[in-house]
């Protein structure tokens, strides 16, 4: 991939839509901008909402690729699950290739939102996770650099009583525990995952990381929200993701893009 590629970086939150054009580097080459996401959202009215959100960005700064994060499920350019958008209507949608579409048929990849802000944090050494705090609590794992097959724990109880992460330590929880309640929770998600994982990095994002109040161990650290942007390069680099059918030539290890 050249230097002189415009990738048009897609960061869709359960609270904020939010874009920019930024380089092969991450490094942002317009101005972010950001709208509210629509409640309830169906996928046409999503399509709509992004296609007018970046319209300045493509008329200024026409993009090469895009990319796409998305809170849920992702698999092929597909989204299997959209826990945050409050309708029915979800399962298999085309979201990348509808919108692609509708910019004139640029190439598109996507994949969930916190594997995309992972992207921008990792160091590419060891066993790294990541964990964005936000509306809900995303989650993504990395190998060496290369991104592990997507887990959902945000769904997966955290207490006796079956509480999930998305209602321990996402942002209702925050807002109806407290901050200070809330940070609490957040130190024993961290322990948690460290026991699950043995994660050599844990990285935490999105909008809420800013509101972190505790001490941290060394190996774990907080990264800038405008990594869901700018981890939008990373999805065109040789060997960053293990979706044989994304990126085949990534795979067999070639080096080469389509």
């Amino acid at each position: 991939m050249g230097s002189t590629e415009r990738i048009l970086a897609i960061d869709v939150g359960g609270t904020g839509l939010k874009a920019a054009i930024i380089d092969a580097d991450g490094q942002m080459k317009t101005e972010r901008v950001r709208v509210a996401t629509p409640h309830p959202c169906a996928p046409e009215q999503l399509v709509d909402a992004l296609a007018k959100l970046v319209a300045p960005l493509v008329e200024q700064a026409p993009p090469t690729l895009m990319s796409i994060g998305f809170p849920g499920v992702v698999r092929n350019n597909r989204i299997l699950t959209a826990p945050h958008f409050g309708v029915e209507g979800w399962h298999d949608i085309p979201l990348a290739d509808s919108l692609a579409q509708r910019l004139g048929g640029v190439p598109v990849r996507m994949i969930n939102d916190a594997e995309m802000q992972g992207f921008a944090a990792i160091e590419g050494h060891g066993l790294e996770f990541v964990l964005t705090l936000g509306t809900g609590a995303g989650t993504a794992m990395f190998r060496d650099g290369e991104l592990m097959p997507h887990l959902e724990l945000a769904h997966h109880p955290v207490s006796k009583k079956g509480v999930a992460y998305d209602e321990y330590i996402g942002e209702a929880a925050r807002e109806k525990a407290g901050n200070k309640r809330w940070n609490q929770r957040v130190q024993k998600v961290i322990g948690i995952l460290d026991a699950l994982v043995n994660y050599d990095k844990l990285w935490i994002g999105g909008g809420n990381a800013a509101r972190l109040k505790i001490d941290l161990p060394p190996n774990v650290a907080t990264v800038s929200n405008d990594a869901g942007i700018e981890g939008g390069a990373r999805l065109w680099h040789p060997r960053s993701l293990r979706e044989t059918r994304q990126l085949p030539e990534a795979n067999q290890r070639t080096g080469r893009f389509k």
